[in-house]
């Protein structure tokens, strides 16, 4: 038996790889993140409302909005179109909501 050169598949293998991302970028199922497209969540704090007890908060509105999407919260950034995310906590896990009809489009 003769042994057969791996070269060749080795570079088949990478170029169809290569090949099967660069299609799915195209089609824009795959995104590559940039930075500053990200939020951070140290931007955003949670304030604990407790009865009988004031808070403030500023007239002008945030530059995102949450809206619930199948039982699970997204957030839309609206200077940046195409910037959604889900919310999570430290585990990773989804910040649920309960949402009783289809959210309507802003």
């Amino acid at each position: 038996m003769s042994e057969r050169n791996p070269i060749p598949l080795i570079l088949t293998a990478v170029g169809s790889v290569l090949g099967t991302v660069m299609v799915l970028w195209y089609y824009g199922y795959v995104n590559f993140a940039k930075p500053q497209d990200a939020l951070l969540l140290n931007e955003f704090t949670m304030l604990k409302t407790v009865p009988g007890e004031d808070y403030k908060v500023s007239l002008k509105p945030a530059d995102q909005v949450v809206q619930c999407v199948d039982d699970v919260l997204v957030m839309f950034d609206l200077e940046q179109r195409g910037l959604t995310g889900v919310l999570v906590d430290s585990r990773k896990r989804a910040v649920r909501c309960i949402s009783q009809e289809t959210p309507k489009a802003p």
